[in-house]
């Protein structure tokens, strides 16, 4: 068992490195590979796109967070990344239906997204007992002590890992240039988040909602249907456009 000093005056300390780390990383993306999106997704989508994204998030991690913290024997208000996921996805994707924008907007967003949780995470691990993230009790030798002498699954380090694993593939897929990753990484970026951390959440006490999963089982198994869904429906679309510019007419009316 591995015994960890703790406090929670370190969170924000991390949840700054995380904003700092994944900014600096999607800039590097950015000029890297996707140099231009970010200008193509402001003339798509025009300035109520990023007031939808913000108050999505804000208002799916609190209600998620709360929804989950308020069940427990010491109700309190909380936030949830997986509820800022899911809200700001809900809010865009009213506003793209509204706007009649179509095809995927997230791809400058991926590498902060996938950063910005990898470090965000140790802040939970790090502020210990109080940010009510720890896992469940484990004779695993790497689990940890938060100071209460139990030794619990780190699932925050599971986590972080889980996304170091999706950023290098992604890394990779960007490197060739491969559709998924240059068109699609945002579809894969969240299908893949809530499959790992559905597979986690069997390792967290929370409180029950319907039968062995709680709260955020359900909110990941929607990220995960969602980034299915809408990565075949972008597939399609794409498949569509070069058809109908293979379609386009010779002056001897041979198709190109």
């Amino acid at each position: 068992m591995l015994h960890l000093a703790t406090s929670p005056a370190v969170h924000p300390l991390f949840d700054l490195a995380a904003w700092a780390s994944g900014a600096a990383v999607g800039w590097a993306i950015w000029r890297w590979r996707l140099e231009g999106a970010a200008e193509r997704l402001a003339l798509r989508t025009g300035p109520g796109y990023f007031a939808a994204l913000a108050t999505g998030a804000v208002l799916g991690a609190w209600l998620a967070g709360s929804l989950n913290t308020l069940q427990g024997p010491a109700p309190a208000l909380s936030h949830s990344i997986a509820g800022a996921m899911a809200g700001a996805i809900v809010a865009v994707e009213i506003y793209k239906a509204a706007r009649r924008i179509e095809g995927s907007t997230g791809g400058v967003f991926v590498g902060s997204l996938v950063v910005g949780v990898f470090v965000g995470r140790f802040g939970c691990l790090f502020a210990g007992l109080p940010d009510r993230t720890y896992g469940t009790p484990t004779t695993l030798p790497w689990g940890v002590d938060l100071g209460d002498g139990v030794g619990r699954h780190p699932v925050e380090i599971y986590e972080s890992l889980a996304m170091a694993l999706f950023l290098a593939v992604y890394l990779a897929g960007l490197a060739r240039r491969a559709p998924w990753a240059m068109r699609r990484g945002f579809y894969v970026a969240v299908a893949w988040y809530g499959l790992q951390r559905f597979a986690w959440e069997f390792l967290k006490p929370y409180p029950k909602l319907i039968g062995p999963f709680n709260i955020f089982h359900l909110i990941c198994l929607g990220l995960v249907v969602y980034g299915c869904i809408y990565f075949i429906r972008d597939r399609r679309l794409e498949a569509g456009s070069q058809e109908r510019a293979l379609s386009v007419h010779r002056p001897d009316h041979q198709p190109v």
